[in-house]
């Protein structure tokens, strides 16, 4: 089995050179910490036997969120809480996919796309339930973002795991739904993706974002029963930790290329994929930046989970210093005034880097 620390030892030194300027410190440490997992590398454990007094020393695992080897622990954790959940319903998954005309927009802005999205697709599952004849109440899920496809492409889409099943607040009612058709159904897919595709675009306009000059009238969201919905929480909590790929699905990595398989959702048969080393750790780890560097604007609370500092002395005293790149200011929709101050990152960065330079100097 060829080991992902293996790679990361091949492949570091030409990754940070190809992808330098656009790597967080969060990034170098989860190459760090994968690339020693369990290895001889690695602090070691001594554990002992209380029978025969024998010890050894075992290698210790990284515990980093994205590692293949880590993790199982907390994944098994979080079934099992969402198990503890379960209500006596029929369960469905739905997936909602945002368009290839909006992903590199996605990518730009992840972590204000990502919160419309999950907020969009909350909207319109909750809209659907109160107004349904059978379930006419506030409905019940549990919503996983995954950003990418199991062929390694950037691929935003929600996952809802939901029971037909809703609570009528006002007269205290617990309504499922059923029906005599043999086929279990909860809503129209197209009727779905219809309300979430205006909702969304609603969303991204209000926020400020200029939309792309096309994009489909037609988007895709998948509704299909899982019966008691415990084989699609596996299917989540297998993305959740542990990274987006194990180590039996790497099948070669020689000339600079590393090969791997996956299951095409679609046709369910075994594929492989051949990508540089390079664009292999950029994918397992997504360490190009979530937040692409180059481009995404950070707001104060961003700058100050960066710098490890209070958003009151960001925004007080960090900001106000000689030097400190100068803020921008969106419009906002209506045209009506201008948003919050917004910084480059890329810019933040760089200030960050060079006074830690002064100050060592």
């Amino acid at each position: 089995m060829i080991l992902l620390s293996s790679i990361i030892k091949t492949f570091e030194p030409a990754f940070l050179d190809q992808y330098q300027g656009q790597i967080l410190p969060s990034h170098h440490k989860a190459l760090a910490a994968m690339k020693v997992c369990r290895t001889h590398h690695s602090p070691r454990l001594r554990a002992g036997c209380s029978q025969c007094e024998h010890t050894m020393t075992v290698p210790h695992s990284c515990g980093h969120r994205n590692c293949p080897h880590c993790q199982h622990h907390e994944s098994q954790q979080w079934l099992e809480r969402q198990l503890q959940k379960q209500v006596p319903a029929e369960y469905f998954l739905l997936t909602f996919t945002l368009p290839a005309e909006l992903r590199s927009l996605a990518w730009c802005h992840q972590r204000l796309l990502y919160a419309l999205m999950i907020q969009c697709v909350w909207e319109t599952v909750r809209t659907f339930s109160q107004n349904d004849k059978q379930l006419q109440g506030i409905p019940g899920a549990i919503a996983v973002l995954h950003t990418h496809s199991r062929c390694l492409d950037f691929h935003p889409h929600v996952h809802l795991v939901m029971p037909a099943a809703a609570m009528d607040a006002v007269k205290g009612l617990w309504r499922t739904k059923g029906g005599k058709s043999k086929k279990p159904y909860l809503f129209n897919h197209k009727a779905l993706a219809k309300v979430f595709r205006a909702k969304l675009l609603s969303a991204i306009s209000d926020a400020g974002l200029a939309l792309p000059s096309s994009y489909p009238e037609e988007w895709v969201v998948d509704c299909k029963s899982v019966g008691t919905g415990e084989k699609a929480l596996v299917y989540l909590g297998r993305y959740l930790y542990r990274g987006v790929i194990q180590e039996k699905d790497i099948v070669a990595c020689q000339d600079g290329k590393v090969t791997f398989r996956y299951q095409n959702s679609k046709t369910k048969h075994i594929e492989y994929r051949t990508v540089t080393g390079e664009q292999f750790l950029d994918a397992i780890n997504k360490l190009s930046p979530h937040i692409p560097i180059t481009v995404d604007l950070w707001t104060v609370r961003e700058i100050a989970a960066y710098l490890k500092r209070s958003e009151a002395v960001v925004r007080e005293r960090i900001t106000a210093l000689p030097g400190f790149p100068h803020a921008i200011r969106l419009p906002v929709a209506g045209g009506k005034g201008r948003g919050q101050p917004l910084w480059k990152a890329k810019e933040v960065i760089a200030w960050t880097e060079k006074h830690q330079e002064n100050r060592i100097a």
